[in-house]
């Protein structure tokens, strides 16, 4: 959640609702004096299942994608064990 100010949410309205439309933001609350008075959301929120699986048949796992864990592993942590 994002939270703005009265004048900020007037000067930066167009930007606040892109990132709204995006997805960026779920919500921006404005406020007054530090009082949240509004919030700013989604008519049309991003449906869920939209959002999982993106990158389904896009890419593909080799069966031996685990073959080098002890290699990888010994880079990270050489001298620091």
């Amino acid at each position: 959640m994002h939270s703005v100010n009265i004048f900020e949410a007037k000067t930066n309205l167009s930007k606040l609702l892109e990132s709204i439309e995006s997805g960026r933001e779920h919500e921006v609350v404005i406020a007054r004096n530090g009082k949240p008075i509004a919030r700013l959301v989604s008519l049309n929120p991003l449906p869920v299942d939209k959002r999982i699986g993106v990158a389904k048949g896009k890419f593909h796992v080799p069966e031996s994608i685990d073959a080098d864990n002890d290699a990888i592993r010994k880079l990270f942590t050489e001298g620091h064990e």
